[in-house]
């Protein structure tokens, strides 16, 4: 399974506003230490925002935190919203699917356990247990602040 650069995006605009929870963080800071070009970032920003998990405000003193605590912010929900619609392989398509073994394919009845495995795992993992206790993560992109440190 491969995770679209959509969703790795929208993992790290997370985790910056996690670390620099508490304040406003800004489109240009995140792209600067995120490594990616703010017009890209912008449409993840948008669907985090839509999908609840940012709180934006425009403006002069403008910027984004997350909407949620930490400890509510649940990966494997994270990656099943971003990831929406999109199939893991073509016989998972509603349309466009041309595979002639749809009917009989034991592969895809193994591909759908797999890929509902890897949301499950994911599921047990909060943003909260990605950054708090995170020094590297936390030298990386700004300024830690959480109460408690939480083994990485």
């Amino acid at each position: 399974m491969r995770i679209t650069k959509r969703t790795n995006l929208a993992m790290r605009v997370l985790m910056y506003c996690g670390v620099n929870e508490g304040r406003l963080v800004t489109k240009a800071e995140i792209a600067g230490r995120c490594n990616t070009s703010e017009n890209h970032l912008a449409q993840v920003i948008n669907q985090l925002a839509q999908l609840g998990y940012l709180h934006t405000q425009r403006g002069r003193n403008g910027g984004l935190k997350l909407a949620h605590s930490m400890s509510q912010i649940v990966v494997g929900q994270v990656f099943r919203d971003v990831e929406a619609g999109g199939p893991v392989v073509e016989c998972f398509a509603d349309v466009d699917n041309s595979c002639p073994l749809v009917d009989a394919c034991r592969l895809r009845v193994a591909l759908g356990d797999a890929v509902e495995a890897f949301y499950a795992h994911l599921d047990g993992i909060t943003l909260d247990s990605l950054v708090c206790g995170n020094g590297a993560l936390e030298t990386m992109l700004g300024s830690l602040s959480c109460r408690t440190a939480i083994p990485a």
